[in-house]
């Protein structure tokens, strides 16, 4: 996996003509920090295995599902993948995805200081990089993968429709796109979502960071070439208690 035009700063990658907004990194890890989402490397290291008293410790049980499902789906596909995980922070699903035999890694995100806890605790040579920047601005144009992952991300972007068109071009045909642990609307519900988003942010003392988090509506996947893996809307999934409040969606490039 070459990456030209990066330099290489604490093993990531970094665009040469690419400066880190510093006022927003600055606001989003004080506010991370607040709501205890900043980790040791010891916990990350160990991540999605947390204390049971961690506050956060149901959420991480929810995620360590997810990440076995999307891993055992993968593997079994018996082949080389190519993956890119955007919006990847601490790394820890980057390193999971990193055990599948054969498979080569690239996490991407726009904060660097989980960027470079990523790369401090899941450095492993050539098979697993990470990546500073954002996939729509087209710095990994020159690659394409087999797998695309989105895990608790999509929310941090404004258009989904983009988001998705982009990601198909960066695929290799019969490529996917995985999205988990994210949430989806109705589209009458997106007007209150917004304001509880915003009314959050404000009460941690950072309501401008309601202004980099989006609310996107089940409809948006409609036009793609979708399917639901897991639909926690369904009757089966009420009746036998599965009680993942996200769907899982994969879009694969035709």
């Amino acid at each position: 996996m070459i990456l030209p035009d990066f330099n290489i700063s604490s093993t990531i990658y970094v665009p040469v003509d690419v400066q880190p907004d510093n006022i927003f990194e600055k606001n989003y890890v004080a506010a991370r920090t607040l709501e205890r989402r900043m980790y040791t490397d010891e916990e990350a290291a160990r991540l999605p295995f947390i204390q049971p008293d961690h506050p956060h410790y149901l959420e991480w049980k929810m995620r360590k599902r997810s990440c076995q499902k999307l891993l055992r789906y993968l593997e079994s596909k018996k082949n080389i993948l190519s993956i890119l995980e955007v919006g990847c922070g601490n790394g820890w699903l980057s390193h999971e995805l990193s055990r599948i035999p054969g498979s080569k890694i690239i996490g991407l995100d726009i904060n660097l200081t989980e960027l470079q806890q990523a790369a401090r605790v899941f450095n492993q040579g050539s098979k697993l990089k990470f990546v500073y920047g954002n996939i729509l601005s087209g710095i990994l144009n020159d690659l394409t993968f087999d797998v695309i992952v989105f895990a608790a991300s999509i929310q941090y972007f404004h258009s989904l429709p983009e988001l998705l068109n982009v990601s198909l071009g960066q695929l290799c045909r019969g490529g996917e796109i995985h999205i988990l642990d994210s949430p989806f609307y109705k589209k009458e519900e997106i007007k209150a979502a917004m304001q509880r988003s915003r009314a959050y942010y404000a009460r941690l003392g950072f309501p401008v960071l309601a202004d980099y988090y989006f609310h996107h509506c089940i409809g948006e996947i409609q036009p793609f070439n979708h399917k639901l893996l897991f639909d926690p809307s369904s009757i089966k999934n009420k009746l036998f208690g599965h009680k993942h409040p996200f769907p899982w969606i994969c879009i694969k490039k035709d």
